[in-house]
């Protein structure tokens, strides 16, 4: 008996040492996977000079990392010399990789901005959430504006935020702030963009802070619609369009 509990004891032993042994590599690894990282990391930095990334990650492909500035994701090496860009697809599945990160970067943009620095046309019933950038004297998005009632009927929440494309100090600039400004922004809006005289106010407002966000997304032309799941839509688009777009997911 004492001959099989010696046993017993000595193969408990041996197995704590070996759980001891393997824990101990596994933690070692892992430091040396995160000096690594660290390494890597300020190695891209340094390569990207006085652009700050928002997220610097492993990519799924080894020896590469994909870096998000803004709404655009590229992929870097490691040591910061080679720069990546487009679409990494998974041939398997043949899906992009970068498309979902991009969406995820593009939500948090928006994240940034609360509903107070928005004008909001509300439905009833909320089915879908855009965020629509607008430029008060652009054509297309008139055209957008004077079907309010049909994206509202279709269940769609049009969140507006401005994008003044003439640049600050512009006549769209000044009464994109006027119409921050007024006391009924949202029907300030609409006379604005029915071409009615405005009363030029100033005062704190959120546009610098719209225009610096249409940097970040990369948006070029009016109006430029942005989906709830990250997806864009640049240009006009009908509501019946844009509720099946909504209505539709890819991923």
């Amino acid at each position: 008996m004492s001959g099989r509990f010696f046993i017993l004891i000595r193969k408990t032993y041996v197995n704590s040492i070996k759980t001891v042994i393997f824990i101990s590599l596994v933690s070692l690894a892992t430091t040396a996977a995160l000096a690594d990282r660290a390494v890597d990391e300020a190695a891209i930095r340094k390569a990207l000079g006085s652009v700050e990334p928002d997220t610097i990650a492993p990519a799924p492909i080894a020896g590469l990392y994909e870096v998000v500035v803004g709404a655009r994701v590229v992929y870097m090496s490691a040591d910061g010399h080679y720069m990546l860009q487009g679409e990494l697809i998974d041939v398997q599945s043949r899906k992009s990789l970068t498309e979902p990160r991009r969406r995820e970067a593009i939500r948090a943009l928006l994240d940034t901005v609360s509903e107070d620095d928005m004008i909001i046309f509300k439905p009833k019933k909320v089915k879908h959430v855009v965020t629509v950038f607008t430029d008060i004297d652009c054509g297309y998005c008139r055209k957008l504006h004077s079907q309010i009632d049909q994206y509202l009927a279709e269940g769609i929440e049009i969140r507006y935020m401005m994008f003044p494309r003439a640049g600050v100090g512009s006549d769209s600039y000044k009464k994109a702030v006027a119409v921050f400004c007024s006391e009924d922004r949202n029907a300030a809006l609409t006379d604005a963009k029915n071409g009615k005289a405005l009363d030029m106010k100033t005062c704190d407002n959120p546009v610098d802070k719209h225009m610096e966000l249409v940097r970040q997304l990369g948006a070029r032309g009016t109006p430029f619609i942005v989906l709830e799941d990250g997806r864009t839509q640049p240009g006009y688009v009908s509501p019946k369009q844009l509720a099946r777009l909504l209505d539709q997911t890819d991923y």
